[in-house]
């Protein structure tokens, strides 16, 4: 009788316990599984790079690999990419872009195996070394504006840009040439936080005219490179034409001959500033006015420091130029 009483007391335990022992269980793997999301979103959206001390930086011209320190080779971007002579809160600004650039390049693993980032602006952005930078300045104002890139670096320390808490393709170029242009229509991708937005100011600055002429034989021939089927009579009327803009006003699609291009592939293949030109065909050549310098996407360097001298700080200067982001340390 003791044994079928404590097998019984037993059963009646357990039928009350279950909804417990099962709860607490179901209770731990959520309590868990919210950890790890947890984790992962931290991961993710903040990119731990807290412990980024250093980077593996590709030297091009030697295709030797240097381990250095991201602060230290943010130095380096900054001198080789912004003249040390613009406002220090521009110089800001491209310190938080070029960490963020960095940042995107090594969370979505770039071109390079065995290397985070390149040195060259082709394909990355560019970078030089203090020496090489010091060499190149003249005047008697070397160690100040070294001192100033370093400021700029080390006073943005561990700042990066976000949108929908991931890190932004921070891009940026020189001059926009008063407007900046949708991704979309310079690679295709679209990025929701690289709108067009105008910039007053950058008028004044050497990077915003430019001009080149080139011999209708040199013309024809730079076309013929990438389009073998070729052929244009200069007589015709209408033998180039613009078709189409872009809503920042530059060339969208323009008729060369027998081919329709868009302003993108007449800029490489020329060697145009930017895309954003105006044309005019002469007895032997054919004549381009080009406003604005680069692909005219993201910060605008000119335009950066514009804004620095109507008072603008950095931070303002980057949500500027990128809608919709926060600024993370």
């Amino acid at each position: 009788m003791k044994k079928l009483f404590f097998y019984f007391l037993f059963i009646i335990v357990m039928i009350f316990a279950m909804p417990i022992i099962f709860t607490n269980t179901f209770e731990t793997k959520e309590t868990v599984s919210n950890d790890v999301v947890y984790e992962e979103n931290k991961i993710v959206n903040n990119y731990d790079y807290g412990s980024l001390n250093n980077i593996k930086l590709l030297h091009t011209e030697t295709n030797e690999i240097q381990e250095i320190k991201l602060d230290e080779y943010l130095y380096g971007v900054v001198a080789a990419e912004m003249p040390a002579s613009y406002e220090i809160e521009a110089l800001k600004a491209q310190a938080v872009v070029a960490r963020t650039y960095t940042m995107y390049k090594i969370e979505n693993k770039g071109k390079h195996e065995n290397a985070d980032i390149c040195d060259s602006s082709l394909c990355c952005q560019a970078w030089i070394s203090k020496e090489n930078r010091m060499a190149r300045w003249e005047g008697e104002d070397k160690e100040k504006y070294w001192n100033k890139i370093v400021l700029a670096v080390d006073s943005t320390a561990g700042k990066y840009i976000t949108y929908e808490n991931k890190v932004i393709n921070a891009l940026f170029h020189s001059n926009s040439g008063g407007k900046t242009e949708l991704a979309i229509n310079v690679w295709g991708g679209n990025y929701p936080y690289l709108q067009s937005v105008e910039t007053s100011g950058e008028e004044n600055y050497s990077t915003y005219n430019s001009e080149i002429e080139v011999s209708r034989d040199e013309f024809i021939q730079k076309i013929l490179d990438k389009n073998k089927d070729f052929r244009i009579n200069f007589k015709e009327e209408d033998s180039i034409k613009i078709l189409e803009y872009t809503d920042s006003g530059r060339v969208k699609k323009i008729k060369i001959g027998n081919l329709e291009l868009s302003g993108v592939d007449v800029r490489n293949i020329l060697g145009l500033k930017s895309s954003n030109f105006n044309f005019e065909i002469l007895e032997n050549s054919v004549k381009f006015t080009v406003k604005g310098y680069g692909h005219g996407v993201g910060l605008s360097q000119s335009g950066s420091d514009s804004l620095a001298k109507s008072g603008k700080k950095y931070d303002e200067i980057i949500k500027h130029y990128y809608k919709n982001v926060e600024i993370h340390e």
